[in-house]
């Protein structure tokens, strides 16, 4: 089958109070159907620009998106239906996504009068009723005639969910979908997802910094850790959060999980450098523990890491052969190709 969405070398530049910045650098990703993706990294690294990207509603600077093999920023290309609404997004904050003085049934019932969906009025009500219960919104009675301020947060996303599953897309862009709602509705949204993906074939790519919920939502799916706009470490989900092989997925993990037979990684900054003026050589190395003169001077490639069944485990580092196991402490007699690297950096929490 051919993949949904492909994005080939992708760099995304901005012009901010005169100066430039880039936010994405040589992103390649290519989404097959009915797979999962998760993106991970902190504030600021480009996840959500790489979901606009993604989307088709944000042209890059260089490199090429395609959908379905069609290239979308073509000057021949044409959008056809199939085409524009193969594609679909569940935005972070669900109460600024929905119209405040729209109720949840003229929300959801625009579309059907729009792309002609249904033959009349009460169709459309009862085809948005189900609607609202299959993504957990029952009665829907309790719920079609409601304005956004009366609904907490969680069944706000939920009517987001519903509004993207009108036009059956084939992905999904959620982006940081359960960070504006309370802890307890979190699974449950994320829940909501993963059902939509096993019952309905839909990908999803999932944008977020919480590290526990990308392993709940898509522990056998992809991950990408990202760091200031360039791809560090990809590979299954379960396989980076249990064996991280990057210093910054490392470093992320250490400062979320606290038990005897784990190690805390030290950064040597706790400060994201400034965008307007990145590092050179690898991005990661004014903060990394293990950096060394090589680097500072090249930027490291993604590559794939030399153990068994682990061929799509890629990571762009120097030093990964050489860095100990994720828990293990780094030793004195630990031997790395500079002695520039801060070997006392790791300690016992």
């Amino acid at each position: 089958m051919k993949p949904i969405v492909e994005l080939h070398h992708i760099r995304m530049d901005f012009t901010s109070r005169g100066r430039s910045v880039t936010i994405l650098r040589d992103i390649n990703l290519r989404i097959n159907p009915q797979e999962l993706i998760t993106i991970i990294g902190e504030s600021g690294c480009g996840k959500s620009t790489l979901g606009k990207v993604a989307l088709g509603t944000l042209r890059p600077t260089s490199g090429a998106v395609f959908f379905r093999s069609e290239l979308i920023w073509d000057s021949a290309f044409r959008w056809t239906p199939d085409l524009r609404l193969l594609v679909q997004v569940i935005h972070q904050d669900p109460f600024s996504s929905l119209n405040p003085v729209r109720t949840v049934y003229q929300t959801l019932s625009t579309p059907f009068r729009f792309y002609k969906l249904a033959a009349s009025e009460a169709e459309i009500r009862s085809r948005v009723s189900l609607l609202l219960e299959s993504v957990g919104l029952a009665p829907a009675d309790s719920f079609i005639e409601k304005y956004p301020f009366q609904l907490s947060g969680g069944q706000k996303q939920r009517v987001s969910i519903a509004r993207t599953m009108i036009l059956k897309p084939r992905l999904i862009i959620a982006d940081e979908p359960v960070s504006g709602v309370d802890a307890s509705s979190r699974l449950n949204i994320l829940a909501l997802m993963k059902n939509l993906n096993e019952e309905h074939g839909i990908a999803f790519m999932y944008i977020t910094h919480d590290l526990a919920t990308a392993k709940y939502f898509a522990p056998r799916g992809k991950v990408l850790v990202m760091y200031l706009g360039k791809i560090v470490e990809t590979g299954v989900v379960t396989t980076c959060i249990d064996r991280p092989a990057h210093p910054y997925l490392q470093a992320l993990l250490s400062a979320l999980i606290v038990t005897k037979d784990k190690k805390k990684i030290l950064l040597k900054d706790a400060e994201l450098p400034s965008l307007f003026s990145p590092p050179s050589g690898c991005a990661f190395n004014p903060r990394c523990p293990y950096s060394s003169e090589i680097c500072s001077r090249e930027e490291p490639e993604l590559m794939p890491l030399a153990m068994a069944n682990e061929h799509d485990h890629l990571v762009a580092c120097h030093h990964v052969k050489e860095i100990p196991p994720w828990g293990e402490t780094i030793s004195q007699s630990t031997e790395f190709k500079s002695n520039e690297l801060e070997k006392k950096s790791v300690n016992e929490n």
